[in-house]
């Protein structure tokens, strides 16, 4: 088999194009093995490769550099499966890394929005063809594209000829060669299916064939075309995000559900929705109390979690006292305006046991329960075992757990024996597992079927008591924690509690553990947000001993050596620039009253008003904990011990500099937002001045090229893992090369107008957004838009002035009308996304909006003890039925082109 390739690209001196693929011939994918192509003039290049045999193979195209690494063209492999003939000649076009277009060969619009059912190709029993293929994901259900030119064979310019969608998103349509008179002048189009009318022309000139070989016998002329050229503006969405819990039904149990999920897809058609957005859906329960509802902190992250199920999918029980208990839980626990976790978490598992019994022989002798089974035992017969064990010693901390703080594969399995006594304890794992899978299954395929899409949400954390850091402890840093540098919005900065990753162990294997949770969950999900993409760069990474996110410093990152420091103006006085500063005429801002006391009995003052902290409250989760049994730990602590205790662990914080305890020479981070503190204050005029070029230097521009080069390594191994569309969360203190990085990889970005890119601007303009992005309103760790507008009125009056246009003084609240104008604003973007929480959209009505606004915040993130228990006061039912609300949005939505077929 004779394979000849040909590409036009104009190449820069010392370049040249090379082929590398799946085969020996094309090098299995080794880029020093691939096949050169040679150089015909005019951009023009091309290779002839002969193949013992007739095979398919994949292939890719690259730039070859002296001295540099190569250049890979973009999107996904380019597959040959036209072997049938003995002589192929092959017509590519480049695919540049960057394009906007390649977002729209995910999932979300190939399996969903755009999903065509495979067509077959006419047969043609000819020796001689030409096959123009041509890759357009963007053809709405109900079309096709086809292909029309000027020769009989394509129509002349009257009949298009339908391609088929076979292997879509590539049409494809094979012609005869013979009747060909040269050149040939074609364009592509979009047909009605059943018409065969011609709905839309490509735009721009025809394409043109001068001339292609037709002497040779059975021979395959592949034209692979790029891109229909639209004759309208890039496609647009809208979508609205909230979380599974807070959803309301009737048929719910005090808490959203996965069934919910169809009336919420329901109200998304009526009002020209395409996408829902979902928080983490991940096993949590890690105490049975209020903490677990952070969707953040999952124990699994392969698992659901057993709270979104609802209870008469999974059977009624034959004990009707019982049942009939539950349907009064039921009423009482939908009746309140929250979610009640613990209550519904308590009661649903009571209904699990009794169901279990009921049910567990019928279940497990299913084939549907044998299937699901031995797909997922990797990750479910050890995560049944960490329940049973969590119960077993009432702590998730396996440490806690004896024998079995130390993972043994061999004693799990015996452990989870169908013949060991506690098989039933275990099974009944398998057994809530299998439900939830099934459940959230059926929603899904209900919500393809309506043509809406899911996004998922992929926290960059696990919790350091999980089965993942049970199981698999050398992926993770466990003595350290994850966190965020301080913000507008948490001025101490933030601690996760979760342990970073040890990506150098990762990459070993290419970042299977990575890969293997991504394909989890694609299983449901069509697109998925990146918690905190920054993670995939460097993570903020706190002392394991640290309570404060100030005390952090990234990871992986360039510390400085001492000479460094010397080398910027500045003469390194460990104990003055490592140790907490403490002096006797600030204490008094720390602890008012309690100072004496503070003095008395919590530090010692070796010089005159020079203090340090005793021993035994050196360490910020040290003072914590020392204050914690002081009272009754089910009781609040007094005002009296919140203020001294504060008043310690702030004084950890008076430092300039931290060390590094990831290296093994001496080096240190420059403590973030030392500013603040009065260490820094208190320092000669010239020590500031160096240290803040020092600080600049080291925050904002010293790790440039490392983190991009560190975000290349892991980000483009887990694109590949999944064709999900795939969205960043590049908020907070992000460097130049986070947008860098995700353009080149086209991952979307999430624009907020409060909290815009640029920090020389207050707000941002909806307009302004790229359109590789995400537009919103505000994200659950913020307050809703009615919340914000009520937070600070001179800001408010700004906002209302310079980014609404009005000149008359802002209204007390966020009117109905304010909101629909600042929802208008976000639906007129350009970004490729606009998706908002529920609760700014309800806020557009004043009839249907809930009149507690300070309640509908679901997170803070500064509270580490939130209660995320946040649920809608309408139900669906009442929302499908507000037919005015319903129609008003869906104009608005029409009217900005993000409910359009193209």
């Amino acid at each position: 088999m004779k394979v000849t390739l040909r590409i036009n690209y104009h190449t820069n001196w010392g370049e040249s194009i090379s082929v590398v693929g799946s085969t020996e011939a094309l090098g299995n994918w080794e880029t020093t093995n691939a096949f050169p192509l040679y150089y015909n003039g005019k951009g023009d290049w091309e290779a002839v490769i002969n193949f013992n045999e007739k095979i398919n193979f994949e292939y890719k195209y690259i730039v070859k550099q002296a001295n540099h690494r190569p250049i890979w063209e973009g999107g996904p492999n380019r597959v040959f499966n036209c072997s049938k003939f003995k002589q192929i000649d092959i017509r590519d076009y480049w695919r540049p890394q960057v394009d906007i277009e390649t977002p729209l060969f995910s999932k979300v619009f190939s399996d969903v929005l755009m999903q065509h059912q495979p067509s077959n190709d006419i047969k043609i029993n000819a020796s001689k063809v030409i096959q123009f293929n041509l890759r357009a994901p963007r053809v709405p259900k109900g079309k096709s594209i086809a292909i029309i030119g000027n020769n009989e064979s394509l129509g002349n310019w009257k009949n298009p000829i339908k391609s088929n969608s076979s292997n879509f998103p590539i049409w494809s349509c094979t012609i005869k060669l013979s009747p060909i008179k040269f050149p040939l002048y074609y364009k592509y189009v979009i047909i009605d299916n059943k018409t065969g009318n011609i709905d839309f022309w490509e735009n721009g000139d025809e394409r043109t064939i001068f001339y292609v070989n037709s002497a040779s016998e059975n021979i395959c002329h592949l034209h692979n075309d790029e891109k229909f050229r639209y004759p309208n503006d890039n496609w647009k969405g809208a979508g609205v995000a909230i979380p599974i819990f807070s959803l309301r039904s009737e048929d719910s149990f005090g808490v959203g559900e996965f069934n919910d999920l169809k009336k919420l897809v329901d109200w998304s058609v009526k009002t020209g929705l395409k996408i829902i957005q979902l928080l983490p859906i991940n096993e949590t329960v890690a105490t049975h109390s209020w903490l677990d509802s952070y969707p953040y902190k999952a124990i699994s992250v392969f698992a659901l979690h057993p709270i979104y199920l609802n209870l008469d999918a999974m059977g009624t029980l034959e004990d009707e006292k019982l049942q009939d208990e539950f349907a009064i839980a039921k009423d009482l626990l939908n009746s309140k305006p929250y979610v009640n976790y613990v209550e519904v978490s308590q009661t649903k598992s009571r209904f699990y046991k009794y169901i279990f019994d009921q049910n567990w022989k019928n279940v497990k002798r299913t084939k549907a329960f044998k299937s699901f089974f031995e797909e997922n035992k990797e990750w479910l017969e050890p995560y049944a075992a960490f329940c049973f064990l969590r119960d077993r010693y009432q702590t998730s901390d396996f440490k806690e757990w004896g024998a079995w703080a130390k993972f043994d594969l061999d004693k799990i399995k015996k452990l989870v024996d169908q013949k060991s006594k506690n098989h039933e304890h275990i099974a009944i794992h398998y057994f809530i597992q299998f439900h939830l899978d099934a459940q959230l299954k059926e929603a899904v395929a209900y919500s393809h079927q309506k043509g809406i899409a899911l996004k998922g949400d992929i926290p960059i954390g696990i919790s350091p008591n999980s089965i993942e850091a049970w199981t698999l402890p050398k992926l993770f840093n466990l003595n350290g924690q994850a966190g965020a540098p301080p913000d507008d919005f948490a001025v101490l900065g933030q601690n996760w509690s979760f342990p970073t990753y040890n990506w150098e162990v990762m990459a070993n294997d290419n970042y299977h553990w990575w890969k293997k949770r991504l394909t989890a969950l694609s299983k449901y999900f069509d697109a998925f947000r990146i918690d905190h993409i920054l993670g995939f760069f460097r993570i903020w990474e706190i002392p394991k001993h640290a309570l404060h996110g100030l005390l952090g410093y990234f990871k992986p990152g360039l510390p400085l050596l001492t000479d460094e420091i010397l080398e910027n103006g500045i003469y390194f006085d460990r104990d003055r620039f490592t140790r907490p500063y403490i002096r006797s005429h600030f204490l008094h801002e720390f602890f008012g009253e309690y100072t004496e006391e503070v003095k008395k009995l919590y530090l010692t003052e070796p010089d005159q008003n020079v203090f340090h902290l005793k021993p035994q409250y050196n360490t910020q989760r040290d003072i914590f904990n020392h204050f914690t049994p002081l009272e009754d730990s089910t009781q609040n602590l007094s005002e009296k011990n919140v203020i001294i205790r504060d008043g310690l662990i702030s004084l950890l914080d008076e430092v300039l500099f931290i060390k590094d305890p990831n290296v093994a020479y001496e080096a240190y981070h420059p403590r973030i937002s030392m500013h603040n503190s009065y260490t820094y204050r208190e320092l000669d005029y010239e020590t500031k001045f160096n240290l803040d070029k020092l600080y600049i230097d080291f925050f904002y521009k010293r790790h440039q090229q490392f983190w991009k080069n560190e975000a290349m390594k892991k980000l483009p191994s887990l694109i590949e893992a999944s064709n999900m569309l795939i969205c960043g969360e590049d908020l907070g203190m992000v460097p130049d090369n986070v947008p860098e990085v995700m353009q080149e990889l086209n991952i979307l970005s999430l624009e907020i107008q409060r909290m815009p890119k640029n920090p020389e601007i207050e707000f941002g303009h909806p307009n302004d957004a790229p359109y590789l992005s995400v537009c919103t309103t505000s994200t659950h760790d913020m307050t809703t838009l009615r919340g914000w507008w009520e937070e600070n009125k001179d800001k408010t009056q700004r906002f209302y002035h310079n980014m609404m246009g009005h000149n008359n003084k802002a209204p007390f609240y966020a009117e109905p009308w304010i909101c629909r104008e600042i929802i208008n604003q976000h639906l007129y973007s350009p970004s490729m996304w606009t998706i908002f929480p529920i609760q700014d959209l309800i806020a557009m009505d004043g009839e249907l909006r809930w009149d507690e606004t300070d309640k509908e915040r679901i997170n803070v993130p500064s509270d580490e003890k939130n209660k995320w228990r946040y649920r809608m006061i309408l139900s669906l039912e009442e929302l499908l039925n507000a037919d005015e609300f319903n129609l008003m949005f869906l104009d608005m939505v029409n009217k900005s082109g993000r409910n359009s077929d193209i």
